[in-house]
């Protein structure tokens, strides 16, 4: 399987990207882990935080989807 920087792939390299070098992010993701008792949880409450009412899913700012397994992959080392 191909690799994009040590990640699954783009989009995946891309959210960890934003939520470990952006501070609000970070924090966010922080705080739902210590609240969580697994990633996968956490990475949900992440979403369901994240997510706007407008029925899209949410991206970063350079256009990468947040997906539970990119959000809890993003995760791993918190």
């Amino acid at each position: 399987m191909a690799r994009y920087n040590g990640h699954r792939n783009w989009n995946y390299w891309n959210v960890s990207l934003w939520i470990n070098n952006e501070k609000g992010l970070y924090r966010l993701a922080l705080n739902c882990v210590k609240r969580n008792h697994t990633k996968t949880e956490a990475a949900k409450q992440f979403m369901e935080l994240l997510s706007s009412n407008s029925g899209q899913p949410p991206k970063t700012r350079d256009g990468a989807v947040y997906t539970i397994s990119s959000v809890r992959a993003a995760m791993s080392g918190m």
